[in-house]
């Protein structure tokens, strides 16, 4: 497989040919010059130790998204010593800490917890406009011009709250939104994943697998899925992640906690389904 590894010592990325068991396609971040991979490695609710995050760097998934509300900041930590040159970092400040102090020394615990001196994307997690967004803004503009912080990103914001949020920047731009997208949630499409699409925002998906095949399964309302995988001899996770990523600006960062399953995801990449697969998933999952 052609890997691509994260350097964040020098802002972009290598390419080697070392592993040859999967293949991972990559999509550009936001519109900076970096590639990121379209299946990364979400840890909201993770147990699983450090060896699924480190396989699945290996597999090319090397995105892995944390929180400070996760809990799992110094489990992301563990699992990229030695690898850091290879992982792109991507965590979120909670709300309760948008004002200006606050949020400075909430980055500054994260990059403690991660044993990094800085984070390659950090993400507003939920909007609170109660606290005023300039402030909010340009203390994560702050954070950039002091190389705590590479790229800013946002999580869960609507159009209009990810316009304000731009409009409070001076020099940076919001390179991503962080929201949950997926066969059964498919709300974005109403305005928020044109509006990214257009403005060269990446979409990063989480809940790409509703929480569980069995949800999925059960708003399958013709059995569309079943009959894709039939097609494409590809497992029910990889033909519903790659549905995901078949959209322009999308990424997924499914979460799993094994090894086995961190390969599964992996394998959604490097393969299409046709048109007419994705026009009976989109029937089935109106």
């Amino acid at each position: 497989m052609s890997l691509i590894y994260w350097t964040s010592t020098i802002g972009k990325a290598i390419l080697s040919h070392t592993n040859k068991e999967a293949t991972m396609n990559y999509k550009q971040l936001g519109d900076t010059r970096i590639q990121v991979p379209e299946i990364g490695l979400g840890t909201w609710a993770y147990a699983g130790g450090t060896e699924p995050l480190r396989r699945g760097v290996e597999l090319g998934a090397f995105l892995i998204d944390t929180a400070e509300s996760y809990g799992t900041e110094e489990v992301v930590g563990r699992a990229i010593q030695g690898i850091r040159g290879k992982v792109f970092v991507a965590t979120k400040v909670s709300p309760e800490h948008f004002r200006q102090e606050d949020l400075l020394r909430a980055a500054d615990r994260s990059l403690k917890r991660l044993r990094i001196d800085c984070i390659d994307l950090y993400q507003l997690h939920w909007p609170k406009f109660s606290i005023p967004i300039e402030e909010t803004m340009g203390a994560m503009e702050s954070l950039v011009e002091a190389g705590k912080v590479r790229f800013i990103g946002v999580s869960n914001f609507s159009v209009e709250q990810m316009q304000t949020a731009q409009a409070a920047l001076s020099r940076a731009v919001i390179v991503s939104n962080q929201v949950k997208y997926s066969l059964v949630d498919r709300s974005i499409e109403a305005d928020l994943l044109s509006h990214c699409q257009e403005n060269s925002i990446t979409v990063i998906a989480y809940s790409p697998l509703a929480r569980g095949l069995l949800n999925i399964r059960r708003r399958d309302k013709l059995g569309a899925l079943k009959e894709v995988v039939a097609m494409t001899r590809k497992t029910e996770a990889q033909v519903a992640l790659n549905w995901c990523i078949a959209k322009d600006n999308v990424i997924a960062i499914p979460m799993t906690n094994s090894v086995a399953h961190a390969e599964e995801d992996c394998g959604a990449s490097g393969w299409c389904l046709s048109p007419q697969q994705m026009a009976l998933l989109d029937r089935s999952f109106q």
